[in-house]
């Protein structure tokens, strides 16, 4: 490997990686995309599974039909029901219910950031087993399938992203891309190539395979059992308020927060990084998601464990992660250099960029 690909080891924790050479390219998307790949094999050598095909393309021809799921659209139907039940009751919610409700939301949140997404689907970062553990605990309470479904489909969406492998394909719409895939059967193409991911790491990683095999149980204790039980135990809230508040409401909001990053993020928003795919930059959306709304700076660069050019900014999930490195409990974090990142801004971007 070139000297200047090779990654710079910080006095601590993080991995960052260099820019490549500029200079006039024959064929400037091919080595773009390669020197992409370049740069993930070498900040992230274990892991290249989410790292975009620009070579997929979709069959040519009609649409399978859809086939509805309709457990999936009652029990969705009944929880935003009781979600919005639950709006209701909040203004007779004692203090406690309201911060007990947060402290579950930010703990959900945390389980699907910094858990499934940037250490397990990513592999940005590393975690000791008691943060794994906590994690994995997290992301039983925010109930978006186990670590392994979440970072399988997560994997095909960045491999294949906007085309019909892509399990919540933003081309067919907000709604779809928010909640729809979630109601219908799976695309044919997200069945195939998502059957044709690498899932080693996974499946060798003991937590994560114990959390799928008892994951219906847990999700019950987790995500709705103990939200319920604490507020109604230890300072006397009422069932009904512990139950449709810190349950269902709490729920339904992390679920939404996070459908914001598949749906708006992939539709509203700035591309600085890369004007050429179709996540966005939103705000809005990192607000909600806990960081998760840098978008487009995360398609472009998957290996980064901030998913962000800026760090903590608007970004719960990059603080969480690095106060836990500080414990000892992180390391190893993958961070691209500024230098790589203002190459590709100037190579790809919307001429949006504001610097830091």
């Amino acid at each position: 490997m070139p000297a200047h690909m090779l990654p710079e080891i910080s006095s601590t924790y993080t991995t960052t990686i260099t820019a490549p050479p500029s200079g006039d390219l024959k064929n400037e998307k091919e080595n773009l995309e390669k020197t992409l790949r370049d740069l993930g094999d070498h900040i992230r050598p274990e892991m290249k599974e989410d790292i975009r095909d620009p070579t997929y393309q979709d069959e040519v021809g009609p649409p399978p039909k859809l086939e509805y799921v309709w457990r999936n659209i009652i029990l969705m139907a009944l929880l935003h029901l009781g979600a919005l039940y639950g709006l209701l009751l909040v203004p007779a919610c004692k203090a406690y219910t309201w911060l007990w409700a947060y402290v579950c939301y930010i703990i959900s949140g945390l389980g699907i950031t910094a858990g499934a997404h940037r250490l397990w689907s990513h592999r940005t970062y590393k975690a000791r087993l008691p943060l794994r553990i906590f994690l994995i605990i997290a992301n039983t309470m925010a109930f978006q399938n186990d670590v392994y479904e979440w970072a399988r489909d997560h994997r095909a969406h960045h491999k294949f992203s906007e085309t019909h492998a892509d399990p919540h394909n933003s081309r067919r719409g907000f709604f779809f891309s928010h909640v729809g895939w979630l109601l219908v059967r799976k695309h044919p193409a997200v069945k195939e190539k998502g059957g044709l991911l690498d899932m080693s790491d996974l499946k060798a990683e003991k937590l994560v395979m114990f959390q799928r095999r008892y994951y219906k149980p847990g999700l019950l204790l987790i995500c709705f059992i103990l939200p319920t039980l604490v507020p109604w135990y230890f300072w006397g809230e009422t069932f009904k308020h512990s139950l449709f508040v810190a349950a269902f409401l709490r729920y339904a909001i992390v679920l939404n927060a996070t459908w914001l990053v598949n749906s708006a993020a992939h539709l509203y928003g700035y591309r600085p990084y890369d004007k050429n795919i179709e996540s966005r930059e939103n705000i809005l959306v990192s607000l909600g998601a806990v960081g998760e709304g840098f978008h487009n700076y995360h398609h472009t660069f998957p290996y980064d464990y901030s998913a962000s050019e800026y760090r903590w900014h608007i970004n719960l999930t990059t603080f969480f992660i690095d106060c836990m490195a500080a414990l000892g409990l992180a390391y190893d974090r993958k961070k691209v250099s500024k230098a790589a990142v203002l190459a590709r801004i100037k190579r790809t971007g919307d001429g949006t960029h504001k610097s830091s």
